[in-house]
């Protein structure tokens, strides 16, 4: 596997077990009802077509994502719902990121380090383009107006994160040098679908010869931990029915050095974990 250091934020990462990190964009969307009194649930195919349709043209880039890119959870008892209470949230994902790779004329460089480092700031200043247009648009949908909430997902966010342990680090090492400094190491991911991480044709639950066989691919492991992820279906609606008890598994990675949990982090945001079914 490639040094992470070297890896663009547009490039996808293959790792063991047929497993890849592909990028893309993630943004976590809310639906408000203009008027707070609606009584009629929300077209999920409209909105579907008209966020296409707005990230088609109200855009300095046209992007394209289809439908199944676009997750949506209704609120379908609005008996129940609080006046303040959204009647619909979901993620977007956009995945088609090439374009971010072009270059104009003449702009050609040797350094692999200072193309990643340019690709990294467009990225994420791209990301902020398309949350900070995107947020507050006010969508009709047969009559019915809503507005639009978008931003960007805390566990995707990894400079905010960094600095956010960075603090909490420079205050909790203060007074303590005799055991050396603080840092973090360890990283949790949650709803990752168990048979990924299962030994073929012995088992559907996941393995962890199998799970540490992936992840010491970004580095020296100090423990591991891998278990069904029951606690993911909890306080859903009766919309979510594709969380089914058992599917998912939550992993717990902590790594020997701190840099190799830096690099496998900021691998980890801004991608996702796909499967080759090859």
């Amino acid at each position: 596997m490639r040094p992470l250091e070297t890896l663009p934020p547009t490039e996808t990462l293959e790792i063991e077990n047929g497993l890849s990190l592909a990028p893309r964009v993630k943004l976590n969307l809310t639906i408000h009802p203009s008027l707070p009194s609606i009584s009629k649930p929300i077209d999920e195919w409209q909105l579907k077509r008209a966020l296409i349709d707005f990230l088609k043209t109200s855009l300095s880039v046209s992007v394209t994502v289809p439908e199944e890119d676009l997750q949506i959870r209704r609120l379908k008892d609005l008996k129940k719902r609080k006046r303040d209470e959204p009647v619909a949230h979901g993620a977007l994902f956009i995945r088609d990121l090439g374009f971010l790779n072009s270059r104009k004329k003449g702009e050609e460089s040797d350094k692999e380090e200072e193309d990643v480092k340019e690709l990294e700031k467009k990225f994420l200043d791209w990301r902020r383009y398309v949350a900070e247009n995107m947020d507050g648009i006010e969508l009709n949908l047969e009559g019915v107006k809503y507005n639009l909430s978008v931003e960007i997902p805390a566990s995707d966010d990894f400079d905010r994160m960094r600095k956010d342990w960075e603090e909490l680090y420079a205050f909790g090492n203060r007074g303590y040098s005799k055991g050396g400094r603080q840092e973090p190491d360890t990283i949790v991911l949650r709803g990752v679908p168990s048979r990924w991480f299962a030994e073929p044709r012995v088992s559907s639950k996941p393995s962890m010869l199998v799970t540490h066989t992936i992840f010491s691919a970004f580095g020296k492991i100090r423990n591991l931990n891998v278990a069904e992820d029951d606690d993911l279906s909890k306080g859903t609606d009766e919309d979510d029915l594709d969380i089914v008890s058992g599917l998912h598994c939550k992993i717990v990675v902590q790594f020997e050095k701190y840099r190799d949990f830096y690099n496998a982090l900021k691998v980890l945001c801004g991608r996702s974990l796909q499967k080759d079914l090859d």
